[in-house]
C-alpha cells in the first residue's frame, strides 16, 4: 500500500508532554464498528466490557537506555550521546550515537560521570545505528546502564523538554517488571490499582505478556510503499499456561482486549492459523497493514500514533483506513492528546 495514504496532520500543541493525572482521568475515544465515536475517560473502560472477556498488558520495564558520555583522541574530548535500541549479546547494543558520523570504528565511548562505563564502536549499521561492545556483560552490564544513563523519552517530548524525576515514575507503567524496554508500551500508562480492581470485580480476568518495545516503533516509514519497508525486531514472550487460560476466554465466548499494539503483537505473533495461542518466547518482526486477518485479538486500546508509522498502519488495519482517519480527525477536533502521554481509543470491532 501507499504509504501516504497513512498521513495526517497534527497541530504541535496536540503532542502531550505529561501524562494526565491521575492517570485514569485521561480522555478515552470509543470507536464502536459503525455509527458515531464517542467521547469518554479512561475511568469507563470497565462500560465496554463484560464479564468473561480477557484483559491483556505488556509487562516490559524501561531501561536508562540514554547515556551520556565522551571519546578521547589524545588530550582532546568530544561529547557523545547514544540511545540504546536493541540488545544483541550479553555484552552488545546496537544504538542510535550522536553525533554517529565522528564516531570511528574501534573508538571507544566512556558514558556516565565518572566515565567508568566503556564501549567500543564495532560495526556501523546501514541506517545509521552503530554496535556498541561494552566492558561489561549481562546483570554487570544492566546495572551500569541504570546507573548511568537517562529515561529515554521518545524524540517528540525530548526534543521539547529535558527527561526529569517525574518521568521516571510517569514513563512506567503499573505492570512494569521484565526490564529491557527502551520505550514504554504506552497504552498501559493509563492504568491505576483502582482501575484494575474495578475491571477484576466485573469479571474481566487480567493476564500479562511481554515485549521489549525497541526505539523503532517511532520510526515513521521512509519508503514509498510498504511492501518495501524492513520492519524493526522486538523480543517477545507469551507463557503456556497464559496462552492455555486465554484460549479458554475464546471457547467460553469472552473477548480477548490487547491493551496496547505492543500485547497485540506477541498475541498475534504467537496466534496458530485457527486463532488458538501457543507458547512463544522469540524475536517478532510482524508487520500489520489493511488486509491482515486477526487472529488472536477482539478489542484493541491504544494511544494515539504517528502519521506515516507502522503503529497507525496496525491500528487501520484493526478497525479500517478510513474509520482511524475520521477518528483522528475527531480527535484532533475535539483536542485529545497524542502521543505516548496523551490520551487513548478503544477500537471495537464486529
Amino acid at each position: 500500500m501507499r504509504v501516504d495514504l497513512f498521513d495526517f496532520e497534527l497541530p504541535r500543541d496536540r503532542i502531550a508532554l505529561r501524562p494526565a493525572e491521575p492517570r485514569d482521568s485521561a480522555r478515552l475515544l470509543v470507536s464502536p464498528p459503525d455509527g458515531d465515536f464517542l467521547d469518554r475517560s479512561i475511568r469507563d473502560l470497565p462500560d465496554f466490557l463484560a464479564p468473561g472477556d480477557a484483559l491483556v498488558v505488556n509487562d516490559t520495564r524501561v531501561i536508562h537506555a540514554r547515556l551520556s558520555g565522551f571519546r578521547a583522541r589524545g588530550e582532546t574530548r568530544a561529547h557523545i550521546e547514544a540511545t540504546l535500541i536493541e540488545r544483541v549479546a550479553a555484552n552488545r547494543w546496537r544504538a542510535l550515537v550522536k553525533p554517529a558520523k565522528k564516531l570511528a570504528i574501534g573508538e571507544t565511548v566512556r558514558f556516565g560521570a565518572d566515565g567508568v562505563l566503556a564501549a567500543t564502536a564495532l560495526e556501523k549499521g546501514e541506517s545509521g545505528e552503530i554496535l556498541l561492545g561494552f566492558s561489561l556483560a549481562g546483570a554487570a552490564l544492566d546495572e551500569a546502564v541504570e546507573a548511568a544513563g537517562v529515561m529515554p523519552l521518545p524524540p517528540y517530548i525530548a526534543g521539547q523538554r529535558a527527561a526529569d524525576a517525574r518521568d521516571e515514575t510517569d514513563y512506567q507503567t503499573l505492570f512494569a517488571a521484565n526490564a529491557g524496554a527502551v520505550a514504554a508500551p504506552t497504552a498501559g500508562l493509563h492504568f491505576t490499582p483502582r482501575l484494575v480492581e474495578e475491571l477484576q470485580a466485573k469479571g474481566v480476568s487480567l493476564h500479562r505478556v511481554t515485549l521489549h518495545v525497541g526505539a523503532g516503533t517511532f520510526l515513521p516509514v521512509k519508503v514509498e510503499d510498504t511492501a518495501e519497508h524492513k520492519m524493526h525486531s522486538e523480543w517477545g514472550a507469551l507463557d503456556a499456561a497464559t496462552a492455555q487460560a486465554l484460549n479458554e476466554t475464546r471457547a467460553r465466548g469472552g473477548r480477548v482486549v490487547a491493551v496496547g499494539t505492543t500485547a497485540l503483537r506477541v498475541l498475534e505473533s504467537a496466534a496458530r492459523e485457527d486463532g488458538t495461542l501457543a507458547e512463544f518466547a522469540s524475536e517478532t518482526a510482524i508487520f500489520i497493514t489493511p488486509g491482515y486477518r486477526f487472529r488472536a485479538v477482539d478489542v484493541l486500546l491504544t494511544n494515539f500514533h504517528l502519521p506515516r508509522s507502522t503503529l497507525f498502519m496496525l491500528v487501520c488495519a484493526f478497525a479500517g483506513l478510513e474509520r482511524m482517519k475520521a477518528a483522528y480527525a475527531h480527535a484532533i477536533a475535539f483536542g485529545y492528546r497524542f502521543y505516548s502521554y496523551g490520551d487513548a481509543c478503544l477500537l471495537l470491532r464486529k
